[in-house]
């Protein structure tokens, strides 16, 4: 594309993350034109350093990515979650013996999730492009103005570039620029927590188990994930702790560090031990006042950014994509202009009650487990002991888990685009 060419596509995604680019892989397969614009160097974005976090991957997102052609890439780095182990304790303490326990035998014994590194996720996508002679994938470029009008979304880029389509997609993250260029306000705050996120080895193997042990500052979740090259069991650790303690935990050497890992979570899986760099990120919420304008539509941290508690917020941004490709295919299939508001509404009614709803129950959950209160802690325990003890809405809370709950989308429900 040259400097001085304008070119048209159906859809302009701004933003190339793991939501962004599977929007713009599930569309293409669909024979839609995409331009994807991501101010990220590729090969930056797939380099360990850049992100150490793992993503947990429910049953419905798994069908989604998997109709999109997307699922086998990633596949043999999925570690599969075969039971979900939902605990209350105390640093130093053994967790309460009042519980939660999900398991996949209670269901259909399929897996509940999976979890995956996000540099492979990453990898996968990027490796997806080839195959898609509709996508254009522009990166690293930047998105310098986006204006809208009755007929297009025009943006020009900071080379000069121009890129005409139908439908432009902000997903360019929680401090999304196109999402304030739209004037689209949000509802936002910060916790006073952060997350420390690294990949530990341990002695014993964990058998598909996740676990989520709360604790007064936080919640600290242990995610199965695959053995490494040299057949070595490995967890990735999700640990929730007050921001004025993190930079004291971050300057642990690797054996301290490794220790208070151990002082939160037992010796279930052997002496724990961290493996390479750890990261350290700020926690926050966002819920954008609205999820579209006029040829516009947010997804993903653009449009709602949540807690990590539960791991629910890439699978949230997924539905987000399988949503949207249905409004966008559905309409492209009948002679319609995907950017219209009338299908544009048909997006916001459809995921607004998912979005909102998620962000107040993690953030209710965060708020209820982060503190030490003892009548509170009572009630807690003696609320996932009674969940526990009742089939109907354990396996309840098990579906909304694997993100099978609501009005889905095709993809979602494993069914063709």
């Amino acid at each position: 594309m040259a400097r001085d060419e304008m070119m048209d596509c159906d859809l302009l995604v701004v933003g190339g993350g793991m939501v962004g680019l599977t929007l713009g892989l599930t569309l293409a397969g669909a024979g839609v034109q995409v331009v994807v614009v991501d101010r990220q160097a590729p090969g930056d974005v797939q380099a360990a350093p850049f992100d150490g976090r793992s993503s947990a991957i429910a049953r419905g997102s798994k069908q989604a990515l998997d109709g999109a052609g997307l699922w086998d890439a990633m596949a043999a780095h999925a570690e599969p979650i075969l039971d979900i182990r939902v605990s209350d304790g105390r640093i130093g303490r053994p967790a309460s013996g009042l519980f939660l326990h999900y398991d996949t035998e209670e269901l259909d014994g399929r897996p509940l999730g999976y979890i995956i590194e996000n540099r492979q996720i990453r990898r996968a996508l990027f490796g997806a492009l080839a195959a898609q002679p509709t996508l254009t994938h522009l990166a690293p470029a930047v998105v310098s103005t986006l204006e809208r009008d009755g007929a297009w979304a025009s943006a020009v880029l900071a080379d000069g570039r121009t890129i005409r389509a139908r439908l432009a997609v902000a997903a360019d993250g929680r401090e999304s620029t196109v999402r304030a260029w739209a004037g689209i306000t949000a509802t936002r705050w910060r916790y006073a927590q952060h997350g420390i996120v690294c990949t530990i080895g341990h002695a014993e193997p964990h058998h598909g188990v996740a676990h989520e042990n709360f604790l007064p500052s936080g919640p600290f979740a242990v995610l199965p994930m695959t053995d490494d090259e040299e057949g070595r069991h490995r967890s990735s650790i999700v640990w929730t702790e007050r921001k004025d303690l993190v930079p004291v935990m971050m300057a642990l050497d690797d054996e301290a560090f490794s220790n208070e890992m151990q002082r939160r979570f037992g010796d279930s899986l052997g002496a724990l031990q961290v493996i390479g760099r750890r990261w350290s990120y700020p926690l926050a919420f966002l819920q954008a006042s609205r999820m579209i304008a006029p040829r516009l539509a947010l997804i993903g941290d653009a449009a709602h950014a949540i807690h990590p508690i539960a791991g629910q917020g890439l699978n949230l941004g997924l539905r987000d994509v399988a949503a949207l490709a249905e409004v966008v295919v559905d309409a492209l299939r009948l002679g319609l202009d995907p950017g219209q508001i009338d299908q544009l509404q048909r997006y916001e009614r459809w995921r607004r009650l998912d979005s909102l709803s998620l962000a107040a129950a993690t953030d209710g959950l965060n708020r209820l487990f982060s503190n030490d209160i003892g009548p509170v802690r009572l009630a807690r325990d003696l609320g996932l002991a009674a969940v526990n003890r009742l089939p109907p809405v354990k396996r309840l809370f098990m579906r909304h888990a694997m993100g099978l709950v609501g009005d889905l989308p095709r993809l979602v429900r494993g069914q063709a685009l």
